[in-house]
């Protein structure tokens, strides 16, 4: 069942810009010629990454800034008991409606991290939180909160934009300019995070590093794929809390 009124009334790690940027687009969510293509076409090599180094069957697990529930009801068909939270309304209306569609079983809430994180520490057998950290006024917060949310010997996963000129020219240029294959302003630059970076804050909650892998476009084929050498862009990075 969905508690989309549980949400503090002003959550302190939130960009209220941010927050209407894709309130204003959450019907798009399951459209996958919308600007949600990107993550419709990245979502089966996320899903085989994250499975591969925790199977999900039989596990329980957290999506952190779930939107309209894409990565959920994907963890969901692999065995997973799925909650997905997230502080955008619409899209999670959006992600419930889908999910009743589909038949396929997820949990939604509305609540920050940070607050479930005090509720429910170490509840959880696996965290994922994709492609948020770049969007919250605080990264760090949210990282303490999936450390805190995660069982002693289970995974965090975490994926984000790395900062530097190639991932300006990238991310934002290429792919909100040129490309089209997001809508302008969908990033700040100021706001991506570099992969040492990360790796600090992870460190700073008491994670351990399991591995790192970029995500990388070839524009002609238009195709996404994983390389695990090459995280100047888009990139996903796996932790484990010591058991």
């Amino acid at each position: 069942m969905t508690e989309l009124s549980a949400a503090p009334a002003r959550p302190a790690n939130v960009d209220p810009a941010e927050l209407d940027k894709f309130q204003a687009i959450a019907a798009h969510w399951w459209d996958p010629e919308s600007e949600f293509r990107p993550l419709h076409e990245i979502n089966p090599l996320r899903l085989e990454w994250i499975d591969q180094l925790a199977p999900l069957a039989g596990r329980r697990v957290i999506d952190v800034g779930c939107g309209g529930g894409i990565l959920a009801e994907a963890m969901a068909t692999r065995g997973a008991q799925v909650l997905g939270i997230d502080l955008a309304k619409r899209s999670l209306q959006v992600a419930e409606l889908h999910a009743l569609e589909s038949g396929v079983a997820v949990s939604y809430e509305r609540i920050a991290a940070e607050d479930l994180a005090a509720r429910e520490p170490a509840g959880f057998d696996v965290v994922t939180c994709m492609e948020m950290l770049e969007h919250v006024p605080d990264a760090e917060s949210i990282v303490r909160a999936c450390a805190t949310l995660v069982r002693p010997g289970g995974h965090v996963f975490f994926s984000t934009i790395n900062r530097n000129a190639k991932a300006f020219a990238f991310a934002i240029v290429g792919a909100e300019y040129l490309l089209r294959l997001l809508p302008r302003g969908t990033h700040e630059y100021e706001k991506f995070i570099r992969p040492s970076e990360l790796a600090a804050a992870a460190r700073r909650a008491g994670l351990d590093a399991v591995q790192m892998c970029g995500l990388t476009y070839q524009p002609i084929t238009r195709r996404y794929r994983l390389d695990p050498r090459d995280v100047s862009v888009n990139y996903m990075a796996a932790f484990r809390r010591p058991a």
